[in-house]
């Protein structure tokens, strides 16, 4: 099993977690995916996601960095510059999210790129975009989040803003640019040329926002913090239970009708107060005193088996031993096994599931800085061993 992209061959020059997690799910979809990463020099280089991560044993690197041939290049040498045009002329995707006129200050930009290898898809993830007044200032995933509208609706009202703990605005970025990469890829069967993704940080948490300018245009709402819930959808909310919480979402009238069901309560369903999903709305935190006084004298595991029973929607507040002991995680591989360098190590599988070219984890991610320069530069560039060892003098590998 190869993956729907065999075939494809990526170029990934970004660094930290919106290019490479780009090239992460290209490369679990089967592309050929090579990193390049900075040179080991006076004890520093490589990408900084190796260090990145919590925990005594940082391990992030291991999943970021998987099904990735990766080796070494100074792009700021010639050298090194180099090296990219002769891996683009073959390549069919270039991934970079350097700070946007990096590229081209390095001699690499699209028109150079694109003029040795016309069929080549460049992928840019930034802060801003590659265009527009703020295009050249410095952008990380949480300043698109906060661009974006994400961090503004996040936490408690009477509290700062919260972040959501992991670094989504990175991801998006990387998801609506890897989105892109196999649209470009479509269309250049069409056309026969590439072209190029620009994917913003702050663009892509945009995009998930929903109606938050819709209503503030129509009617000037502005959406605020709210906490756990949302204003208007009801009930859906964290429930506190005897020993825990859980989380149900009933908000929809006939599901609502089997979760007062489930508490004995079926007359709660006609009440006109509830009946609708604008009076829910409306008497949202009184309908979640009612739902709370009931779920508050039973255990998570009583609750949530009545709302399994009556097809209401709760789920358990999951954490990562919680993953690794569902069986419904065991059975769909949503969290696999790969033997790394350092021993096995579980992590998630690959998504989404394709039922003809399935994705999988075929490579564990690279223990050192260059360790495919060999196999890389050898096959694609034709470098021998003397050559490898000129360029690794030369500081430029």
């Amino acid at each position: 099993m190869t993956g729907a992209l065999d075939g494809i061959r990526v170029i990934e020059l970004g660094q930290l977690i919106a290019g490479p997690f780009c090239g992460q799910l290209l490369g679990d979809m089967g592309a050929d995916v090579i990193k390049l990463e900075p040179p080991l020099k006076d004890g520093k280089g490589g990408d900084p996601m190796r260090d990145w991560g919590q925990g005594p044993d940082k391990v992030w690197w291991e999943v970021i960095a998987r099904n990735k041939r990766c080796v070494s290049a100074d792009l700021r040498l010639p050298a090194g510059q180099e090296i990219v045009r002769r891996l683009a002329a073959g390549a069919d995707i270039l991934i970079e999210n350097f700070k946007p006129g990096t590229m081209e200050k390095w001699g690499l930009g699209p028109e150079v790129l694109q003029a040795l290898n016309p069929r080549l898809i460049v992928v840019r993830v930034s802060g801003y975009g590659q265009t527009g007044p703020y295009a050249a200032r410095a952008g990380f995933g949480g300043i698109g989040e906060a661009l974006g509208g994400w961090r503004g609706i996040v936490g408690e009202p009477d509290r700062p803003p919260s972040r959501m703990g992991i670094s989504i605005g990175d991801t998006l970025a990387a998801s609506y640019a890897c989105t892109g990469a196999l649209a470009a890829l479509h269309a250049r069967v069409r056309t026969g040329r590439g072209q190029i993704v620009d994917s913003a940080l702050y663009e892509a948490v945009l995009q998930v926002m929903e109606s938050v300018i819709p209503e503030y245009d129509r009617s000037g709402t502005i959406r605020e913090r709210s906490g756990s819930f949302l204003p208007g959808i009801a009930p859906s909310n964290v429930y506190r239970c005897s020993d825990g919480e859980l989380l149900i979402g009933a908000n929809q009238d006939t599901i609502f009708a089997r979760l007062c069901q489930a508490m004995g309560e079926p007359a709660l369903a006609r009440d006109v107060r509830y009946s609708t999903h604008l009076a829910r709305g409306h008497h949202q935190a009184e309908l979640d005193s009612v739902i709370e006084a009931w779920t508050s004298a039973r255990t998570v595991a009583a609750v949530e088996a009545a709302m399994i029973a009556h097809q209401v929607p709760a789920g358990r507040m999951y954490r990562a031993p919680e993953m690794l002991e569902d069986p419904h995680f065991a059975a769909r591989e949503a969290v696999i096994e790969v033997t790394t360098a350092r021993g096995p190590l579980r992590m998630q599988g690959t998504f989404p599931k394709l039922s003809d070219t399935p994705s999988t984890v075929r490579r564990a991610a690279a223990a050192t800085i260059g360790a495919d320069n060999a196999e890389v530069y050898g096959k694609l560039l034709g470098w021998d061993a003397a050559e490898l060892a000129r360029q690794r003098a030369a500081g430029a590998i």
